[in-house]
């Protein structure tokens, strides 16, 4: 714990009153330094990528929120920092909380609601009687992603441990496969779409339960040209990337497979559509722990163990 100044409120920010967070294992690895290369923070920072609070102060140019908003987002990259009190953000990542949730369930929703939401509708552009197999199904991710797969209207296949079947059952999945006991790649044939979450074995087996045409979208990696690009990252790292996600890529291009990585960004405008979403009860968090601030510390203990059944939340104030 430290005492830090007040963020400071640009013009096109909304300063926000924060009632709760939640933790997810990129705030390991940005802590760890995994990510050093993506994201060059320098000691000392604050983490955290989840929000849900008050809007108490605009900035001059603010048009969409006004002071009493009750909001939620994920802030951009480069500005997070929700293990805190008040945060500044700006307003193109923020969205209205739902109105059906309280605080700590709209906090668990902004980074894996637009995960999911760019995976499978921005990237995978999802259509009804696709076949979209979600791996580690009873995590934050799968479980929103699953429920967002059957609203687009695809079959669902996922993996969990067997005493997380009936969760995932009772979110849309309509194959569920122990990935203690059972080879996903033995029983899956045909898919349309992988949302791959795993390690590197399970990237190139995930290539072979796709059809010809079909996608693999990671979000676990490696890193691609494309993200290189987009990110605008000099030409060492576009080197590094292109080299590191070469296998991968070369595999699925003989396959007939469009691979990509997707590393989500901040998008208010798709946390919206989220929103309406949520409100119409089409998709509902999934929380296992809810920790006092003051215990963040043992809330990121607990997400690092991978034990987590859905989202981790911390409360900051009431």
């Amino acid at each position: 714990m430290a005492d830090v100044p007040e963020p400071e409120v640009q013009d096109n920010d909304v300063l926000v009153r924060i009632h709760a967070t939640a933790v997810n294992l990129l705030d390991s690895k940005v802590r760890s330094g995994e990510f050093k290369l993506l994201l060059p923070y320098r000691p000392p920072f604050v983490l955290g990528h989840d929000v849900a609070g008050t809007v108490v102060r605009t900035g001059s140019k603010v048009r969409r929120f006004k002071v009493g908003d009750e909001i939620y987002a994920r802030p951009r990259d480069h500005r997070v920092g929700t293990f805190a009190e008040f945060i500044a953000i700006n307003e193109a990542d923020v969205a209205l909380k739902p109105k059906n949730l309280d605080m700590a369930e709209a906090a668990s929703v902004p980074l894996v609601g637009l995960t999911a939401w760019q995976a499978l509708v921005e990237v995978g552009k999802v259509k009804r009687g696709q076949k979209v197999f979600i791996q580690a199904g009873s995590g934050g991710v799968g479980t929103f992603a699953i429920q967002l797969a059957k609203h687009l209207g695809a079959t669902v296949a996922t993996t969990t441990s067997a005493k997380n079947a009936d969760l995932v059952r009772s979110l849309g999945a309509d194959v569920v496969i122990d990935y203690k006991t059972q080879d996903f790649e033995k029983i899956l044939s045909g898919y349309d779409l992988v949302l791959n979450s795993q390690d590197p074995k399970t990237l190139k087996k995930s290539l072979r339960v796709l059809k010809p045409g079909g996608r693999l979208i990671s979000i676990s990696g490696p890193p691609d040209p494309a993200f290189a690009k987009a990110l605008g990252l000099n030409l060492f790292l576009k080197l590094v990337l292109h080299l590191l996600s070469r296998g991968v890529r070369k595999k699925a291009k003989s396959l007939g497979i469009n691979y990509s990585f997707l590393f989500m960004r901040a998008q208010g405008r798709q946390l919206g559509e989220i929103t309406s979403l949520v409100e119409a009860g089409v998709i509902q968090p999934v929380i296992d722990k809810v920790f006092p601030f003051e215990k963040t510390g043992e809330a990121l203990a607990y997400v690092e163990t991978g034990r987590a059944k859905g989202k981790v939340v911390v409360t900051v104030a009431g």
